[in-house]
């Protein structure tokens, strides 16, 4: 139990703070967010560390809001940042203190489904953006970029600014914070919404595989861009796979998968054919080492519902996207 609450304090820089309260030695000061989605959360982050500096003694930061997203939670852990949540879910840990509950569900949840900045074709936007993050770009020069109206660029990239992914400046709209963006999108991103044809190939392993699909899509004209795990491959050379996966831009003929020695067949599957739910996919699409390969962005989002090293595999091509300024 709290020994002693204050509420809408201020300190010596003239910022308001929700509350501060003491207890078993600590002083807390509290930051209420309205929303627990991660570019609120970002923000909010970097605007509770000055209270550390501003107080004229230590104390400690905590974030309060309805619901704390996943993404979220990752963040404030990585910032080392207690929290909690109108919901019942809290995590604070600092010395003689730990309190963690976590795993209730969102009382706050409104009806229907929610509207989101990375639905199909609202996506293009986030990936030109986080191709070329340190370039600005007009609002009209997304659109035709693309391939959207002006009005639903318009719309998506109002979400994106609300959400705190995106800001507007003079020169153009801006990503402050690329991994901010990257993660709020990853956190929705669902690779089942495409469609997912699962079979076998005989191959040795997965790069003569990889090389295999490639060389016979090629031959065919068959327009495609391999994905997640053989992509995370070609692109860093790191962490080993069986698994190929392959986009195509229409589903494949039964001239091609005989071509492919393709065999449908979901146990034990070490290839997936996948049909996007929209062309923005291929966007960025690169040959690398002759075979061609989503963009780095998209293959890292692709490898959250894989299988096998996708974790690690991601964490490398996490590390390569961020490491270039300048896309890749």
């Amino acid at each position: 139990m709290a020994a002693h609450v204050d509420f809408d304090v201020r300190t010596d820089d003239g910022r308001a703070w929700d509350a501060v309260f003491a207890d078993r030695g600590h002083c807390f000061v509290l930051e209420w967010n309205r929303s627990g989605s991660l570019g609120p959360i970002a923000s909010s982050i970097r605007q509770l560390r000055t209270a550390q500096s501003n107080f004229p003694h230590k104390v400690t930061p905590v974030l309060a809001v309805p619901y704390m997203g996943e993404a979220a939670q990752e963040r404030c852990a990585q910032a080392e940042l207690p929290w909690l949540d109108l919901s019942g879910n809290a995590r604070i840990v600092v010395p003689g203190i730990f309190y963690q509950n976590l795993g209730n569900p969102n009382r706050f949840r409104r009806p229907g489904r929610p509207e989101s900045a990375f639905g199909p074709k609202g996506s293009r936007i986030a990936r030109l953006l986080l191709i070329e993050p340190s370039k600005p770009q007009r609002q009209r020069t997304i659109a035709a970029n693309a391939g959207l109206n002006e009005g639903h660029t318009s719309r998506v990239v109002a979400k994106l600014v609300a959400a705190g992914l995106v800001e507007r400046a003079e020169d153009g709209i801006r990503v402050p914070d690329r991994e901010t963006l990257l993660d709020a999108w990853r956190e929705q991103y669902r690779f089942d919404r495409h469609h997912v044809i699962r079979g076998h190939i005989s191959a040795r392993e997965g790069g003569s595989l990889t090389t295999s699909i490639a060389g016979v899509l090629s031959k065919a004209g068959a327009p495609h861009a391999l994905t997640a795990l053989p992509a995370a491959w070609l692109w860093t050379r790191h962490a080993g796979f069986r698994l190929a996966t392959v986009y195509l831009s229409i589903p494949p003929t039964e001239r091609i998968k005989k071509d492919l020695g393709f065999r449908e067949e979901p146990r034990g599957a070490n290839t997936w054919l996948v049909v996007p739910n929209d062309e923005g996919v291929f966007d960025g699409a690169k040959l690398v080492d002759g075979i061609r390969c989503v963009h780095p962005v998209q293959a890292y989002l692709d490898l959250k519902d894989h299988p096998e090293r996708s974790t690690e595999a991601a964490a490398e091509l996490r590390r390569t996207i961020l490491r270039d300024n300048d896309g890749l």
